[in-house]
């Protein structure tokens, strides 16, 4: 799933940079409507990806400025997309229903 490791490499690359530290993925699943929720928690630098404008597709990539594009299209494929930062943690949910 796309958006699942886009977020993950998201957070491996930037959330400690240029520490390490632990991310937690929590998946689970709703039954109406059936959907799928997956929770990505890091302790990191606190950072709201979803803040940032929507990169402008409709021009040349060669003209775009680099980064955003993973983001957006997490919320693209999915239904919801919500970040909170909670107790010293970035919260970041994704759901896509099924049915």
């Amino acid at each position: 799933m796309l958006p699942v490791e886009e977020i993950f490499v998201n957070i491996s690359s930037y959330a400690y940079n240029p520490e390490t530290g632990p991310a937690t993925i929590r998946a689970g699943i709703t039954e109406e409507p059936l959907s799928v929720i997956i929770s990505f928690i890091d302790n990191g630098k606190q950072y709201d990806p979803l803040a940032k404008p929507d990169p402008n597709v409709k021009i040349p990539l060669k003209e775009r400025k680099k980064g955003g594009l993973g983001i957006f299209m997490v919320k693209k494929t999915m239904d919801d997309v919500s970040y909170e930062y909670k107790d010293g943690q970035n919260i970041l949910t994704i759901i896509k229903t099924i049915s």
